[in-house]
C-alpha cells in the first residue's frame, strides 16, 4: 500500500514570525495577524490561534479586523519568506524522515512515506515524532497519512483529529463524507457546485462526469480521481544542492531487477569518489527512481557509523530492490547522501585493534530491515534500583564508564516490571523454601543472599524508608531466578513483605 503524508501548518506565517521575533514576540494569548494586499484591498492573510478565537479570519478586511480588536498586533505579510521557510523545512524533513518530500505552498509539505515507516518505529510513531518536533520548535502542525496525497491533504485540514491514519479499506468511506472543498478546487468552482446542490465528495463522485466536465472543465474529475487513487499525482522532490549527489539517465527505460542492481553499483562508485575527495563517510543514502509516468520510487538506507565501504553500501541498497515498483520503466536514477560525517582512516596501533570484531555491517543490515528504533544495546545507568540502572543506547555508541555491581551477579534477563509471587520463607532474612510464579510451583534447592537495596528517596516519598532484599535462588530443575522481598522482614515501614520475581539467569 502506498503511504503519503500531508503535513498541514495552519498558522505557519505567524509561527514563523514569532520565532523570528524571539523574546520580543507578543505573548501566545495576544491576537496576531499578517496583513497583505488583494488588488487594492488590505486583507488578513494569516491569523494565529488567539486571533481566530476572537473571530478574525483569513480574507477579512484589515480595517474590519482592527475595528474588532483595537489593540490588534499586525505585521506585513511575507509570502516569499514563508515559501522559502517551507523549502527549508522540507530539507530538514528530507534529512530526517524520507527521501521524497515536496513543499506544498502556502501551508504544508507532501511526504512520500512508502517503505520508510519501519525506520522510525512505524507509521504512528513517525507521525507523532514529526508533530512533536515541530511543536517544540513553536510550529502548530496537523498531519494525516493516506494512500493518496489528495486524501491526506483533505484529512489533515478537515478531520477533527490532529493526527490521522487512513488505509485503503477505509479511504472511500472517509472521503465521501467530506465537503467538496476538500478536493482542492478553485473557490469559484466550489461555489458553482454548491449552487447545483453538491455538498459532499460522495455525491460528486456518484455523478456522471460529462455534464460536470462540460460546465466546470476537467479539474473536478481530475481531483476526484487523484483523491480516490484512480489517477497518480506526481511529486517533484526537493533537493539539497550542497549534498553529495550523482545521477544516471537512460536512453531507454529500465525495469529488470538485475539491470537496476548493476546501475546501483555504478552510482555507488561515483558517489564514493565525491565522498573521498571531501573526506566524508556516508551515514545515510537516498536512492530515487524516476518512472516514465512521473512517479518517484525511493530507497533509504542508513549506516551505524560513517563509511565508504563499496560492498557494504551496494548490499544495503540492492537488498531493498524488491520494494520498488518500476511501473512502465525507470528513466532516471539518483543517489545522494543527506547525512555524512568526516571520515579519516588510521592504522591500528595494537594487536587488539586488528582482532577486535567490527559489527557495523551487521548493525546496518538489521537496522535497514527491522528499523533503527528497534535496534539497541544496554548500558549501565546511575541508579541502585535495578529497573532504573539500565538504559538503551545506540548499537555503536561509546561505552559508558558506569558499571553494574561486581560483588553480586545480575540476571541475563530482567523483567520489565517485577511480578508478584507466592512464597514460603522464614523471616527476617531467609530465602524462600518454595515459590509459585505464573501458576507453576518451584522448590528451591539452593539460594544465596540477601543483597539489600535501599529506595531512592529523591524519586518519591514512598521510597524514603523502602528496602528490597534480593536472593539468587535455584530450583530443583537447575533454573536460577532473581527474587526479592519488599521490606526488611521486620519493620512494616520498609515495605509490605511481599515477594516478587525480577529476573532469570542463563
Amino acid at each position: 500500500m502506498r503511504k503519503v503524508i500531508s503535513l498541514y501548518l495552519p498558522t505557519w506565517p505567524t509561527d514563523r514570525l514569532r520565532r523570528r521575533l524571539g523574546a520580543s514576540a507578543p505573548p501566545p494569548d495576544t491576537p496576531l495577524v499578517m496583513i497583505g494586499r488583494d488588488a487594492r484591498r488590505r486583507i488578513v492573510t494569516a491569523a494565529d490561534a488567539a486571533a481566530q478565537a476572537v473571530g478574525l479570519r483569513v480574507g477579512m478586511a484589515a480595517t474590519q479586523a482592527h475595528a474588532l480588536i483595537p489593540d490588534l498586533v499586525a505585521h506585513d505579510a511575507d509570502p516569499e519568506g514563508d515559501a522559502a521557510g517551507l523549502d527549508r523545512l522540507a530539507l530538514w524533513a528530507l534529512k530526517r524522515y524520507t527521501p521524497v518530500i515536496a513543499a506544498t505552498p502556502p501551508d504544508g509539505l507532501m511526504i512520500e512515506a512508502t517503505g520508510a515507516d519501519h525506520l522510525h518505529g512505524g507509521d504512528e510513531a513517525m507521525l507523532r515524532d514529526l508533530v512533536r518536533r515541530l511543536s517544540e520548535a513553536g510550529t502548530a502542525a496537523r498531519v494525516a497519512m493516506a494512500p493518496t496525497f489528495g486524501a491526506a491533504h483533505a484529512f489533515a485540514r478537515l478531520l477533527p483529529k490532529p493526527l490521522v491514519l487512513v488505509g485503503d479499506a477505509d479511504l472511500e468511506q472517509v472521503l465521501q463524507a467530506l465537503p467538496i472543498s476538500a478536493l482542492r478546487l478553485p473557490p469559484a468552482t466550489v461555489d458553482g457546485l454548491r449552487r447545483l446542490g453538491f455538498d459532499r465528495v460522495g455525491e460528486l463522485n456518484a455523478t456522471p462526469r460529462p455534464p460536470l466536465a462540460l460546465r466546470f472543465g476537467a479539474d473536478v474529475g481530475r481531483r476526484l480521481d487523484q483523491a480516490y487513487g484512480r489517477l497518480p499525482e506526481p511529486i517533484e522532490p526537493v533537493d539539497a544542492p550542497e549534498l553529495p549527489f550523482v545521477e544516471r539517465r537512460f536512453a531507454e527505460p529500465i525495469a529488470a531487477p538485475e539491470t537496476i542492481a548493476r546501475y546501483i553499483e555504478k552510482l555507488v562508485v561515483l558517489l564514493l569518489e565525491q565522498l573521498e575527495s571531501d573526506g566524508l563517510g556516508a551515514r545515510r543514502l537516498d536512492l530515487r527512481f524516476y518512472r516514465v509516468d512521473n512517479l518517484v520510487e525511493a530507497i533509504r538506507a542508513g549506516t551505524a557509523k560513517p563509511t565508504r565501504q563499496h560492498k557494504q553500501l551496494v548490499r544495503l541498497l540492492t537488498d531493498r530492490i524488491s520494494t520498488i515498483d518500476p511501473g512502465y520503466g525507470i528513466e532516471r536514477m539518483t543517489l545522494s547522501a543527506p547525512l555524512t560525517e568526516p571520515l579519516r582512516y588510521h592504522n591500528g596501533s595494537t594487536l587488539e585493534d586488528c582482532t577486535k570484531p567490527d559489527i557495523a555491517e551487521l548493525v546496518d543490515l538489521l537496522a535497514n530491515r527491522c528499523g533503527e528504533e528497534r535496534l539497541f544495546r544496554l548500558a549501565a545507568k546511575e541508579s541502585d534500583v535495578p529497573e532504573r540502572s539500565v538504559k538503551r543506547i545506540e548499537p555503536m555508541a561509546a561505552a559508558t564508564e558506569l558499571r553494574w555491581p561486581l560483588h553480586w551477579p545480575r540476571p541475563s534477563r530482567m523483567l520489565k516490571r517485577p511480578e508478584r509471587i507466592e512464597t514460603i520463607a522464614l523471616l527476617p532474612d531467609h530465602p524462600p523454601v518454595q515459590f509459585s510464579w505464573r501458576r507453576t510451583r518451584h522448590k528451591v534447592a539452593r539460594a544465596d543472599g540477601p543483597e539489600r537495596i535501599y529506595g531512592e528517596w529523591a524519586n518519591s516519598d514512598a521510597e524514603l524508608l523502602g528496602v528490597r532484599d534480593y536472593f539468587l535462588v535455584e530450583d530443583d530443575a537447575g533454573i536460577r531466578y532473581w527474587v526479592f522481598r519488599q521490606g526488611d522482614g521486620e519493620d512494616g515501614a520498609t515495605g509490605g513483605q511481599e515477594w516478587y520475581m525480577h529476573g532469570l539467569f542463563g
